[in-house]
């Protein structure tokens, strides 16, 4: 029963998602992330400390 149960709802994703994807503008993942990860470098780099410097170089 276990394997029948998982694979039916394994096909139901599946062919909602092939639905959806056909039917409304989803975004494009990849580069909804890609923007993500780009931000959050930016940021980042934005309000770093600043390094300390050894005097003794």
């Amino acid at each position: 029963m276990g394997l029948i149960k998982s694979t039916f709802s394994f096909m139901m994703g599946t062919v909602v998602g092939i639905y959806v994807a056909q039917n409304y503008a989803v975004p494009n993942i990849k580069k909804l992330a890609g923007t993500g990860l780009l931000i959050a470098r930016h940021i980042e780099e934005t309000y770093r400390k600043p390094k300390k410097r050894d005097e003794d170089d």
